[in-house]
């Protein structure tokens, strides 16, 4: 498609202005929290993930085993009397190899030294740091970090001096070959979780009512590590790989309410943040937590907010009460009847009592959201509707300002507890760089990084061809612009960006005056079932009448220009405010409803 010169100067700015801003990028902090299909690059996986691995393993790491084995070493003897008999034995076979050499007893002293002056006050955060590490180190002889520093856990960089001790005293001690003869015990302790941790998974899903696997790309694995205490577990997210480290008791059994808590992140967060244009309007619940005793993430990022309190909610529905909720026997005697009833209410009310009580403790420690999602889910366990499909309802109809008003006098305990799961922070890289350079207005920046993008083969061509002719746009290349649509329509897969590229192709055409070809776009743009009201209105808007500049007359001689509801009108909802309003682009960094692009 080539343009007439007369349109290439006059119609270049306001054509900038009002299509870029119909779909600008969302907010950086929404980069890093993108459904599986739209998640950046960063942060690179630790080194245990195998990218064609299965989507749920149970597995161990030599690499913690032998970092554990030093902490183990130098006095690390929390939970050791209810650990798995294996961690007393390693430690027995580690003393005995210490004691028939000098060299390695010199240099368990240096490795205790370096854990001594690298001790912090606050035993969880003392462990997670070396978990953190081990991590994102390779397997023994090696044993050195699998990325670049500049990548690794920030909590992680501080400690990795304790690699080069670590290795020489596992060669003093010939440390790998203690770890093959535990290998057995191992196992047997992953045979026998096995089952357990499979029924988690099952009965998770089956009250999600959602299949398990549903995301591609991403992992969830469970991490054994018996030379650490039973009593504390370890969850990670790294980008799309969710990660429990857990320890077994003498009974083999696993913290599985934490196990379970990091899997329901794994099956949550991809729908909330699938929705975070519409959980924009909750925002005004960040100033009611300021003062609650919660990690900062919570009171900085209403998508982290809401995550935490749908997974507690689910906790609270889902959460075992020890209360026996038999049903009244179908041939019961009529004299016995209303005795039964009352019995069983009984039960049914005590029940509720418990599972109240949770959501009280959450409501109080913060998560003020926790409580409306509990009784959302109440009306979704009677309906045949799956978790995916039942919570955009549970977003969209929230009445916020009700809600607002329900939870702002709530006093906050003076100590909350905290989430088992931690969070890396994601650097921006690649495209999320080049769609930051649009939102600051930097179309050149924009357009190398999406040309390299594109020339390295290393990210989505379709989403790199669509940031690429916006860039255009704002570079004053309206050809190229033009073609950058065409490619990312014939590159692309997912509905929303498809639909956005076909608006943009109409409004340009409609400025072109060439309305039947423009017409035929936001038919396009309407084929392909985004499912989001912004896309439908902007496409069915096309339709009614041609997209024109603010101060053109509409060629049809109807009153008032069409943009003069402009962006506003594509927005996902008209009293979103500003900032929602600005959230409407299918760019990689935006989280549309994947309804249409997940596998059901």
């Amino acid at each position: 498609m080539r343009f007439s010169s007369k349109y290439s100067v006059r119609f270049l700015v306001p054509l900038i202005a009002v299509l870029l801003a119909a779909a600008p990028m969302a907010r950086a902090q929404k980069q890093a929290k993108q459904p599986e299909s739209q998640l950046p690059p960063a942060p690179k996986a630790p080194a245990l993930i195998d990218p064609a691995g299965p989507s749920f393993s149970l597995q161990t790491s030599e690499a913690l085993f032998d970092i554990a084995v030093a902490l183990n070493a130098c006095g690390y003897d929390n939970g050791l009397a209810d650990s798995n008999p294996v961690r007393l034995h390693v430690r027995q076979q580690v003393n005995q190899a210490t004691q028939q050499s000098a060299q390695a007893r010199n240099d368990r002293d240096q490795l205790c030294l370096f854990i001594d002056q690298h001790h912090l006050a606050e035993a969880g955060r003392d462990l997670a740091q070396y978990v953190s590490l081990a991590l994102y180190v390779t397997a023994p002889p090696a044993l050195k970090p699998s990325v670049d520093e500049t990548d690794m856990p920030p909590d992680s960089t501080t400690v990795e001096g304790i690699l080069p001790l670590i290795r020489k005293f596992a060669e003093d001690i010939n440390l790998h070959l203690i770890w093959l003869s535990n290998r057995d015990g191992y196992q047997a302790i992953i045979d026998r979780l096995h089952d357990p941790l499979t029924k988690m998974i099952v009965d998770t899903n089956f009250y999600l009512k959602m299949p398990a696997s549903t995301y591609t790309n991403r992992r969830f694995l469970v991490v054994l590590a018996p030379m650490l205490s039973p009593a504390q577990t370890n969850a990670r997210i790294y980008g799309s790989n969710y990660i429990a480290v857990a320890s077994p008791a003498k009974d083999d059994s696993l913290h599985m309410h934490e196990i379970r808590h990091t899997y329901l992140h794994y099956e949550v967060e991809p729908l909330i943040y699938a929705r975070s244009l519409a959980i924009d309007r909750l925002e005004p619940f960040l100033k009611i937590v300021q003062e609650a005793p919660i990690d900062y993430r919570y009171r900085a990022d209403i998508l982290s907010l809401v995550v935490e309190c749908m997974i507690r909610a689910i906790e609270a529905r889902t959460m075992p009460t020890g209360v026996d909720l038999k049903p009244i026997p179908a041939n019961i005697a009529r004299n016995d009847l209303d005795q039964a009833y009352r019995i069983h209410n009984a039960q049914v009310a005590k029940d509720a009592a418990i599972r109240q009580e949770s959501v009280d403790r959450s409501m109080t420690d913060g998560f003020v959201l926790t409580e409306y999602f509990y009784k959302q889910l109440i009306a979704f366990e009677k309906t045949p509707a799956s978790f995916k499909e039942s919570i955009g309802q549970m977003v969209y109809g929230m009445d916020v300002p009700q809600e607002v008003s329900h939870v702002k006098h709530i006093e906050f305990t003076q100590q909350g507890s905290s989430d088992v799961v931690q969070e890396a922070p994601i650097r921006p890289t690649g495209l999320d760089r080049a769609e930051m350079a649009i939102e600051k207005g930097d179309g050149q920046t924009a357009a190398a990084l999406s040309e390299k993008a594109l020339k390295q083969h290393d990210a989505d061509p379709a989403r790199a061809n669509f940031i690429l002719a916006r860039a255009d746009l704002m570079n004053g290349k309206m050809g190229d612009a033009v073609a950058a649509f065409q490619q990312s329509v014939k590159l692309g897969h997912d509905a929303r960006l498809l639909a956005w590229s076909h608006i943009y192709l109409g409004r340009i055409l409609d400025v072109q005056q060439d309305r039947d070809k423009a017409i035929a776009e936001y038919k396009q743009a309407l084929a392909a079932r985004d499912g989001q009201p912004d896309t439908k209105e902007a496409a069915e808007s096309g339709l009614k009448k041609p997209f024109t500049l603010p101060g053109e007359p509409p060629p049809d001689g109807s009153a008032g220009p069409q943009s003069d509801n402009g962006p506003q009108a594509t927005g996902p909802q008209a009293d979103a405010g500003p900032q929602a309003q600005t959230d409407g682009s299918p760019s990689g960094a935006t989280t549309p409803d994947q309804s249409s692009t997940q596998p059901h």
